[in-house]
């Protein structure tokens, strides 16, 4: 009898997935995309001084958000450190996770998650203040470096400076804000992350950006890019092909400015992309204006990356569309 019943209860968990409420059908249900996002950083995720998020990470969610609803503000935002962004996606408490963290085969396949695409290529450097004189990541022998635990940076660090047979003192500090000040109030020599972070750090919280030198070094590969739960192919498609669209859309040159104007279009792959013709939303489970929706509220690509990035210092560079040299690149939408 108890063998029976130990068979049973073992069949029911092995089918529960089959019978448990998808992803896309619980957000729809609640009415909003529950978003992780970075604790604050600029040009990525961070609240303005009247407490609305912006950044390309938001971005991302209000894509989401537009895609799902109809309309990108029916998202709400949950800060997460380095440490705590992985669990909040795997217990279910976002519905994703869209916070600079960068795509690794570990995470890929033990942690249980999907990444769904590169919305920001990146590499790990190092800033110093300028008065110390150094030129070059090399020169870095002895020092005190300033690096956040639970992260790829800190991996990194380590093989290095081991692979360039250097030392360095860690001050390891899970806070962003924390971290930051610790580096600008002289308790480390040096400031690791990846590139983007640098450059938003200099350029929003220090006192004057003009003492501070990111060295020329970029020592690893950072794809960065929002991330959903392994098992729910659903809402896997309907947040990769969000932001599949908003590079889609650079590329046929539709931006919130024009897209209306633009609908009316005879070009095949503009009326496929507003849902004139074709059932591409359908086949994604939700309006089949999804992807104009997506433009008109929150913008292409470009829009969102000048919008967010550009005022911080960042070029496009390796993130402008393969067109123009970049490695950006949507699969067709067709």
């Amino acid at each position: 009898m108890n063998a029976r019943l130990t068979m049973a209860a073992c069949a029911l968990l092995a089918s529960g997935p089959l019978f448990a409420q998808s992803t896309l059908d619980a957000v729809k249900s609640k009415g909003y995309v529950q978003c992780g996002v970075n604790t604050g950083l600029a040009g990525f995720s961070q609240p303005d001084s009247r407490g609305a998020w912006k950044g390309i990470d938001v971005d991302a969610c209000r894509a989401i958000a537009a895609a799902v609803f109809g309309d990108a503000s029916k998202v709400r935002y949950t800060p997460l450190t380095a440490q705590q962004r992985f669990t909040a996606l795997q217990s279910g408490e976002v519905d994703v996770l869209s916070r600079n963290t960068t795509w690794t085969i570990t995470r890929d396949t033990s942690l249980g998650l999907n990444f769904v695409g590169t919305n920001y290529y990146d590499g790990q450097g190092f800033m110093v203040p300028k008065k110390l004189g150094v030129k070059s990541a090399k020169q870095l022998n002895g020092a005190t470096v300033c690096v956040q635990p639970g992260t790829t940076t800190e991996l990194n660090l380590a093989d290095y400076f081991r692979a360039n047979r250097m030392t360095f003192k860690p001050v390891v500090i899970e806070k962003l804000e924390e971290i930051t000040s610790a580096y600008f109030a002289g308790r480390c020599d040096v400031f690791t992350t990846d590139v983007s972070g640098l450059v938003s750090t200099r350029s929003s919280r220090a006192p004057n950006p003009a003492d501070h030198v990111i060295l020329p070094e970029v020592i690893s590969k950072e794809p960065l890019g929002p991330v959903v739960r392994h098992g729910d192919d659903r809402w896997f498609d309907v947040v990769k092909w969000s932001l599949f669209a908003m590079l889609e859309a650079e590329e046929l040159g539709l931006s919130s400015k024009n897209i209306d104007q633009q609908a009316s279009s005879t070009n095949p792959a503009v009326q496929r992309f507003v849902g004139a013709t074709g059932d591409i939303g359908k086949m994604l489970g939700v309006d089949n204006r999804w992807a104009y929706n997506i433009i008109k509220q929150v913008g292409n690509y470009g829009e969102s990356f000048e919008a967010n990035l550009t005022p911080l210092g960042f070029d496009r560079g390796i993130n402008n569309l393969w067109t123009k040299g970049g490695l950006m690149y949507a699969p067709p939408v067709r």
